[in-house]
C-alpha cells in the first residue's frame, strides 16, 4: 500500500505540471548542467565503459533484460547527474528506452530527484564502489554481466584499474585496453559537482523559489500511511521498483 501511494503521488506531479519530463522542476537550477553535457561521458555511459564495473555492469544488465531493482537504477542516475555531470533530460531519454516498465510520471519526477533539480529533496549520491561493496560483496553480479571480470582477483573486482602490472599480465587483462580506466577520478568529480550545486541551492533565487514547488509537489501524506512497519516496507521495496 504504501508504494501504491507513492506511484500515485509522483503520477499526480506529472499530471499537474508535465513539463516537468523537459525542463527542471525548480527553474532556479536551469543552466546548472545543461550547456556542459559531455557525449563521451554519456556514451561511455550507454555503452557500459564508465570503467566502473558496479555501474558497466548494471548497463549491461538493463540492456539485456530491461530491467534493474531502484537502487540500481538510482546510482545509474547518481553517477551520471553528480560525477559524469550530465543533465538529466538526454540521460532520462535513454533510460526510458531500456526500462521495460517505463512510467513517465515516475520516471521523470525521478530523474529529477536523483539529480537534485527539485529543489525540495535532500541529495543522494551513490558511490558505485561503496555500492558494489555493500550489495555485491563476492562480485558475483559484476562478473555474471562483465565476463572479462572472472579474471580480476577479488581484491581489485571494485576497481580494477588498481591491478599491478604484475598482475595485468598474470591475468591477461590490461586497463586502458580490455578494461576501460575511469572516466574520472570518483571522489573528486563527486565533491565538485556537490559544491556546483550547494553554491546553487544556496542562491537567493533558489531559496525563494523553493516553497513554490513545496505548495505544489510536497506530498500530502497522512499519518496513516505510515504505518506500515519498516521491516514490511523493506521487503515491499526490493520486489517492486514502483518509485523510478
Amino acid at each position: 500500500m504504501s508504494r501504491l501511494y507513492w506511484h500515485c503521488h509522483f503520477i499526480q506531479k506529472l499530471e499537474s505540471e508535465p513539463e516537468i519530463e523537459w525542463q527542471n522542476m525548480h527553474r532556479g537550477y536551469d543552466g546548472l548542467r545543461e550547456t556542459e553535457f559531455n557525449d563521451d561521458h554519456f556514451n561511455a555511459l550507454k555503452n557500459a565503459r564508465t570503467g566502473w564495473p558496479m555501474v558497466d555492469a548494471c548497463v549491461t544488465m538493463l540492456r539485456e533484460t530491461g530491467w534493474l531493482n531502484f537502487r540500481m537504477r538510482a546510482m545509474l542516475v547518481s553517477v551520471a547527474a553528480y560525477p559524469l555531470w550530465l543533465h538529466w533530460r538526454p540521460v532520462g531519454e535513454w533510460l526510458a528506452t531500456q526500462f521495460l516498465d517505463y512510467e513517465p510520471g515516475i520516471h521523470w519526477s525521478q530523474l529529477q530527484m536523483q539529480s537534485g533539480t527539485t529543489g525540495i529533496n535532500i541529495t543522494r549520491v551513490y558511490n558505485p564502489i561503496k555500492q558494489a561493496q555493500d550489495h555485491d560483496p563476492k562480485g558475483i553480479f559484476v562478473r555474471r554481466w562483465l565476463p572479462c571480470m572472472r579474471k580480476v582477483p577479488d581484491t581489485c573486482i571494485f576497481e580494477p584499474w588498481k591491478m599491478s602490472q604484475e598482475m595485468q599480465n598474470k591475468v591477461g587483462l590490461y586497463v586502458g585496453k580490455d578494461l576501460p580506466e575511469p572516466l574520472v577520478d570518483i571522489a573528486a568529480a563527486t565533491k565538485i559537482s556537490k559544491d556546483r550545486l550547494y553554491a546553487r541551492r544556496n542562491t537567493s533565487e533558489v531559496r525563494a523559489g523553493k516553497q513554490s514547488v513545496v505548495d505544489k509537489h510536497a506530498s500530502r501524506a497522512k499519518t496513516t500511511r505510515n504505518k506500515i512497519s519498516k521491516t514490511q516496507e523493506k521487503n515491499t521495496s526490493s520486489q517492486l521498483s514502483l518509485e523510478f
